[in-house]
């Protein structure tokens, strides 16, 4: 917890004075930045309240310790000695004003201290080779070199806690972090922390980042907002190792190797758990590899991710990656509001038997992942969209897809649909051959869904769009896949039980072509107790329950008059009170978006909701509302807001 400095800092104040000690300026007590105040409430007698203030914060500006901030003077020893006063007070912030501060040796950072960059400072790297040297580490062989090592950065620290990078300014490389394996000296990363608690990472930029702009190993509880990395010249964006409880927003990260990773090794001799994170509005672009990636090093588990509001442009390997290569199990991972561009594999995902992780590993595995209202754009004919598992243990399980359309550049001509060869203990897309479908190929796989959801490609291609490989219970409803003129087939399954593909067409409004070796059908019944269909629902006057449209659920959808307030009601019944994401099938054939507003049980909970043009009235998609339903019976309408009425609506999915 933050403390009050005031007689802290008196007390060093004296001390050096009592010393001669006059290096050491009094520090500036100021009062603490508005996003870390805290208030609090203490009672007095009889119970009343009284509100605290909140604590104050020492300042440490780094010119009073000796900084010149010319760009060409040295000032790390005045950094540190502001570091060290900060934290021998009991904590504060330790300030740059404007100016370039160059940075020819390591910065040791210490708890209860943060690094306020105002706007127009900057700390640059220098390559006169005069950074820490990398410390040894027995357990060198389980990862990557530059996983292996910390001190050699320009930023460093170890166990500690409460600290933070903040402020508006830059920390740059300026050309001097190696990319590769550096020698004494030399530095590869800008921020290197490992084993820390309570890490604030908000506001500044990260440039020219050599191997690592950032790489922190073991932390928990990390919070960055407006976090800007531009290091597409060198290597990786924020490798986040080991590390829990995470809150990513706003995030801006350009790199040339992964933009953000999110890894577990075994460079501190232990298998460590990973999870509880969130990553949201933020901006991504990988030059060579991935722009948001789990692995390649998959020590430790990993579960509880959320991804949402996202931006991918540019990715030469994969725009969501994920990988288990040495033993992980990765589970509870949900993606949603995604668009990606330009990047070569849009959504892969594979478990390898590299094992190199220490304890023996065994084969990891991926399961509970959900991709929800994803776009995507393709640049490469061989690398389909993946899911590879392993046989055994390690096959990928319970992976749902809705409202994920892709398009792939397609190209290709037929070729075998035998399986493609694999590199096991190689994670990138490359390590499997040219897929033999063009959209989707899928081996080793268990309970897989794609509901409302597309694939295309930009040029004719001569491959089934999907092939399911050796797998079970994959189902395909309400899907829709571009008919290559020269392939054999729309979907393909080999050697698949209980596959399913119904309310399917093609881009034409077609069936589409399936054909199966070894496999058997298995759709099931309708869905479930969840499912409200709209023709069973209230609807206003004059609409009527149509089904001239293919590919609804149920016997039919509701079409309401082009009018402002039409509506579909339905009735939804919740065993208990609590949160629901309801789900809305709909078809919106114009261009024009239709939206809706949201009520449940009278109170409005969403207005305003997008409804956007599906392409055609037999494309059907979903939109997602959350809202707090109450235990029993739910009265739910979707109320049109526009002269053109609500789109065709043809159920409702929430609790039974």
């Amino acid at each position: 917890m933050k403390r009050a400095h005031t007689t802290a800092a008196t007390a060093l104040l004296t001390l050096a004075v009592a010393l001669g000690l006059a290096q050491l300026p009094a520090a500036t007590v100021s009062a603490a930045p508005a996003d870390r105040t805290v208030t609090r409430t203490a009672p007095l007698t009889g119970g009343d309240l009284v509100t605290v203030p909140p604590p104050v914060a020492a300042e440490f500006n780094v010119r009073d310790y000796g900084a010149v901030g010319n760009g060409s003077t040295n000032d790390t020893a005045a950094i540190n000695r502001a570091i060290t006063a900060a934290n021998s007070a009991g904590g504060g912030t330790v300030r740059f004003t404007a100016g370039t501060y160059e940075s020819k040796n390591t910065i040791h950072m210490k708890s209860d201290v943060t690094l306020q960059l105002d706007a127009g400072s900057t700390i640059s790297g220098n390559g006169a080779d005069t950074y820490d040297p990398p410390e040894t580490n027995p357990w060198d062989g389980y990862q990557d070199y530059g996983h292996s090592h910390f001190h050699n950065a320009m930023i460093y620290g170890d166990r500690l806690t409460n600290i933070g990078f903040t402020g508006s300014g830059v920390i740059d490389g300026d050309g001097a972090l190696i990319t590769g394996n550096p020698k004494s000296g030399e530095a590869d990363k800008i921020i290197s922390l490992t084993r820390c608690t309570n890490l604030t990472l908000s506001g500044i930029t990260l440039r020219e980042g050599g191997h690592f702009a950032a790489l922190i190993n073991d932390c928990d509880n990390v919070v960055s907002d407006r976090l800007v990395m531009d290091t597409a010249m060198d290597r990786d964006g924020w490798n986040v190792i080991n590390t829990t409880d995470v809150r990513i927003t706003n995030a801006h990260l350009e790199a040339n190797d992964d933009a953000l990773a999110f890894k577990s090794d075994y460079a501190l001799g232990a298998k460590l758990d990973n999870g509880r994170v969130t990553v949201s509005d933020s901006y991504l672009s990988a030059g060579c590899c991935n722009a948001l990636m789990f692995g390649s090093e998959t020590c430790g588990d990993f579960t509880d991710y959320r991804f949402e509001r996202i931006t991918i442009k540019g990715s030469d390997k994969s725009g969501l990656g994920m990988v288990s290569m040495d033993g992980s199990k990765i589970s509870d991972v949900h993606y949603k509001d995604i668009t990606m561009t330009e990047v070569r594999s849009p959504i892969m995902q594979k478990v390898g038997t590299r094992k190199r992780c220490g304890n023996n590993p065994g084969t990891g595995s991926i399961s509970n992942v959900t991709y929800t209202n994803i776009k995507a754009t393709g640049k490469s004919a061989a690398y389909a969209p993946t899911m590879w598992g392993e046989s055994g243990s390690g096959r990928i399980k319970n992976i749902t897809y809705q409202n994920v359309d892709i398009t792939v550049p397609g190209g290709n001509g037929t070729m075998a649909t035998d399986p493609p060869s694999n590199q096991p203990t190689n994670y990138n897309p490359n390590s499997i051959g040219t897929r033999p479908a063009y959209g989707w190929y899928i081996r080793n796989a268990d309970n897989v869904s794609f509901t409302d959801s597309e694939v295309r490609f930009a040029a004719g291609d001569g491959r089934p769009a999907v092939i399911a490989n050796n797998s079970t219970g994959i189902r395909f409803d309400r899907f829709t896949a571009q008919r290559g003129g020269n392939s054999p087939s729309d979907l393909l399954f080999q050697n698949v039980t209980g596959y399913c593909a119904a309310n399917s067409a093609n881009t034409s409004g077609g069936a589409l072509r399936v054909s199966q070796s070894g496999s058997t059908q298995d759709c099931g019944t309708t869905p479930g107790p969840g499912r409200h269909e709209a023709e069973n629902a209230s609807y206003t006057t004059g609409s009527t329950i149509d089904s001239n449209h293919t590919g609804y659920s149920g016997s039919g959808f509701v079409n309401t008059p082009n009018a402002v307030g039409s509506y579909v009601e339905w009735t939804v019944t919740a065993t208990a009170a609590g949160s629901a994401d309801l789900v809305i099938g709909y078809a919106n054939g114009t261009a024009a978006d239709r939206p809706l507003d949201i009520t449940v049980n009278g109170a409005t909970v969403a207005t305003g909701v997008s409804f956007p043009g599906t392409g055609a009235w037999t494309a059907w998609r979903t939109v997602t509302v959350p809202a707090a339903l109450q235990a029993g019976a739910n009265t739910v309408r979707a109320t049109a807001t526009s002269a053109d009425g609500a789109p065709n609506l043809d159920y409702l999915d929430g609790p039974a």
